[in-house]
């Protein structure tokens, strides 16, 4: 089996978010599932902007923790268009052993506890 690229990846955690957005009764307004394009949910609710940068985390890094110089860039972005700008990491890892790639026609296991403002 061929491991996921960057982009696989990427698009799994979009998936996972976009889901979780759309559930949570926000309106998409731009989305950008390009890799390493931020941010990539421009999202409204409650008259509210939110931008929401996603990243697909591989095992074992932690998919809570994140550049804070890099994100910051995105937030001051972000104020100009007075929105709350949020990070969403998303653990994925190889169900059957954790120290292999996560494949194409594999199981995988996510470890995703939601968005967090920045």
């Amino acid at each position: 089996m061929s491991k996921l690229n960057d982009q696989e990846l990427h698009n799994l955690a979009m998936n996972i978010v976009g889901k979780e957005l759309e559930d949570s009764g926000y309106e998409f307004l731009g989305v950008n599932s390009e890799f390493q394009k931020d941010p990539q949910f421009v999202a409204l609710k409650d008259k509210k902007l939110h931008f929401v940068i996603v990243r697909a985390i591989e095992y074992p890094h932690n998919p809570r923790e994140y550049d804070i110089a890099f994100l910051q860039s995105i937030k001051d972005h972000a104020e100009k268009f007075k929105a709350r700008t949020f990070y969403a990491g998303v653990g994925l890892a190889n169900s059957e052993d954790y120290e292999k790639p996560v494949s194409h026609g594999e199981d995988y296991v996510v470890n995703y506890e939601g968005w967090q403002e920045i």
